[in-house]
């Protein structure tokens, strides 16, 4: 590929990416591209390029996304207004949602041991952060939840298996994270 056709690749992928409201997949950026260009070196160049920058190129949410560079955030925050934040419930759902998926809202009442406003789910649809997946076959077919892509967004995850795993979330009492050892794996009958 020509060093025009690389720049040209270049521009059209950071276009893309910049007018998206959506993170942009690999596959749009392969069908849009030239032919003769190589995704991955394109938008590796294109990270390089904007990681000294206020804005960097990041994975989330299986695709391509411009996001405020880490260490300028705490600056924004002073003009830039932020989000409101979930109430705790409706982030322990969330939380339950993303951990479970599919998940009824039974089972949610069960992990919670508390029951679910429908305010709950609903102020999580609002904001796109869960969708039904379909229903469970038992009696009453109860709905099953899951999480979107803009909750992989909305929490800079490229994919669920992003998510910290239990040990990490553990803290003990002197405030650091519990460091569980991983299983011996010694085979079958050990």
């Amino acid at each position: 590929m020509s060093e025009t056709d690389q720049t040209e690749a270049l521009r059209l992928a950071e276009a893309v990416i910049f007018a998206a409201t959506q993170p942009v997949t690999t596959r749009i950026l392969a069908n849009l591209l030239p032919e003769a260009a190589d995704v991955d070196a394109v938008m590796a160049e294109l990270t390089a390029l904007y990681a000294p920058r206020g804005v960097n190129l990041v994975q989330v949410a299986g695709g391509w996304q411009f996001r405020t560079a880490p260490d300028i955030a705490p600056a924004l925050r002073k003009v830039v207004e932020l989000p409101r934040r979930l109430p705790r419930v409706a982030m322990e759902t969330l939380a339950i949602v993303a951990y479970h998926q599919p998940v009824t809202r039974t089972e949610i009442e069960e992990i919670r041991g508390a029951s679910l406003s429908q305010t709950t789910l609903d102020l999580l649809l609002e904001n796109g952060l869960v969708t039904p997946k379909g229903r469970r076959e038992t009696p009453g077919r109860p709905t099953l939840w899951g999480t979107t892509p803009a909750f992989l967004a909305q929490f800079g995850l490229n994919d669920l298996r992003d998510l910290p795993r239990r040990e990490e979330l553990l803290i003990d009492p002197s405030g650091s994270s519990v460091a569980t050892p991983a299983p011996a794996e010694d085979g079958p009958g050990a």
